[in-house]
């Protein structure tokens, strides 16, 4: 009996975009980067793979990423990884196939960092990831923004840049209304604290989190789920998706949107909430 092999992840995937550059509507296909979850298994003499940690990457060179994470993480050290291979278990799922990966060492590790908690099965996958999230979402009133509104966010959010403007090396977050109001910015270094600060200070504040978050840069799945989880409607950034981020966007209703400029933006998730006035 034959099998079939699943299809091996590549960098990037396509996807249905509307783009509004200068005032027009384009529909079109476009392709966003790939990002699905890597778990990383340690196998040592006389002890079996154990799961050790769970990485988001794009797909390709994961043999190479696996060892590097483990040698930087003091896991081992670079003469002792004897070999890597694709997990193998007949339980995976077509989707889980090359999502993780076991390191065998020919001594025992030098530490074993605790893995963050993932599903029972061999691997990890996309949809997985994803419905774990959606499973501790906030929940949020879905709500319309107006293109011009959209296409001012981002100069809006650089004015409250003071730290990129002497540095050019921070990221920013914020939270505005649906009608543009600007309600906070914060800045860091990590563009996942930059959110968190901005949700925090709404947290410590007793205040409620508004439903636009504005992003600096890239939209990753990291940063998409933040916002699922904080009950935000609406991400809209300067950079790209990427595959997983815009399949939660999609699942939990959001609008998402990039590249946003003053005379453009792609909506990668909820053109039919952005309006033209």
């Amino acid at each position: 009996m034959s099998t079939t092999r699943a299809r091996r992840p590549g960098p990037s995937v396509r996807t249905r975009v509307v783009e509004f550059r200068d005032a027009t509507r384009l529909d079109h296909e476009d392709r966003v980067a790939t990002e699905e979850p890597l778990e990383i298994r340690v196998a040592a003499p006389h002890s079996p793979a154990q799961r050790v940690a769970v990485t988001m990457r794009t797909p390709g060179n994961d043999f190479e990423l696996a060892a590097g994470w483990l040698v930087h993480e003091r896991v081992t050290t670079p003469d002792v990884i004897a070999g890597v291979k694709y997990c193998t278990d007949v339980t995976l799922t077509p989707l889980e196939e090359f999502n993780v990966v076991t390191v065998d060492l020919s001594a025992p590790p030098l530490t074993m960092p605790t893995a963050r908690l993932v599903n029972s099965a061999c691997g990890v996958c996309g949809t997985d990831t994803v419905q774990d999230v959606l499973a501790n979402a906030a929940g949020f009133e879905p709500l319309s923004l107006d293109l011009a509104t959209i296409l001012s966010l981002p100069d809006q959010l650089a004015e409250q840049q003071p730290g990129f403007g002497k540095t050019g090396g921070l990221h920013a977050a914020g939270l505005f209304e649906a009608d543009g109001t600007r309600v906070v910015v914060r800045e860091d270094v990590g563009r996942h604290n930059a959110v968190d600060k901005v949700i925090g200070s709404r947290i410590l504040s007793q205040s409620a989190v508004p439903p636009v978050l504005v992003l600096s840069g890239r939209i990753g799945f990291e940063l998409v789920q933040k916002a699922v989880v904080s009950g935000v409607s609406a991400v809209v950034a300067v950079g790209a998706p990427t595959s997983l981020a815009l399949s939660l966007a999609q699942d939990a209703g959001l609008v998402l949107v990039g590249f946003t400029r003053a005379q453009r933006c792609v909506v990668y998730a909820g053109a039919d909430r952005v309006t033209q006035t």
